[in-house]
């Protein structure tokens, strides 16, 4: 939203915790009518961004803008999401951070006292970080209705007999 200089697995725990938000309080977080306006009401919820966030924010328009607005102060999520789980609010002020670098991981959220009863650290694998390699060239389209079709290919169903996979081009 903001034109973040780098992305990272973190983003996404951003958008887990507005759905956890969403499930708690059976309505839409953030609710707004366009960006801008969904930006205000995140603020409005999380608090104005620090200058250091600021600084990370490609955007020059995007930092002028929040710079325009007034101070607004994180909210008490508590009160937000009153009668909810103490611990899913915990989880949640760790989740719904605006600064990607400071929001809690999700090696770290599978570990918060909330998922205690399902956490289990010897059936809980870490994901290997992404390649993007793949993605960052450009290729013509048939380029790439060969390489998903090379990587269908090459999976191979749990007990399948099939020695591969043949499919008519």
């Amino acid at each position: 939203m903001l034109n973040w200089m780098h992305y990272n697995q973190n983003v996404d725990i951003w958008s887990v915790g507005c759905i956890m938000g969403e499930l708690l309080k059976g309505k839409v977080l953030f609710p707004g009518t366009d960006y801008i306006d969904q930006l205000k009401r995140i603020m409005e919820v999380v608090g104005t961004p620090t200058p250091q966030l600021l600084k990370k924010i490609c955007s020059e328009h995007a930092q002028k803008y929040i710079q325009s607005l007034p101070f607004m102060p994180p909210q008490d999520m508590e009160k937000i999401f009153k009668g909810a789980n103490p611990l899913a609010v915990d989880l949640l002020k760790r989740m719904l951070v605006l600064d990607c670098d400071e929001r809690i991981s999700a090696n770290e959220a599978l570990s918060h006292p909330y998922f205690s009863q399902y956490h289990d650290p010897d059936d809980e694998p870490e994901a290997m970080p992404y390649d993007q390699t793949l993605e960052s060239k450009d290729r013509t389209l048939e380029e790439w209705k060969e390489l998903v079709f090379e990587e269908v290919k090459s999976f191979k169903a749990a007990g399948s007999k099939t020695e591969s996979l043949q499919v008519e081009q």
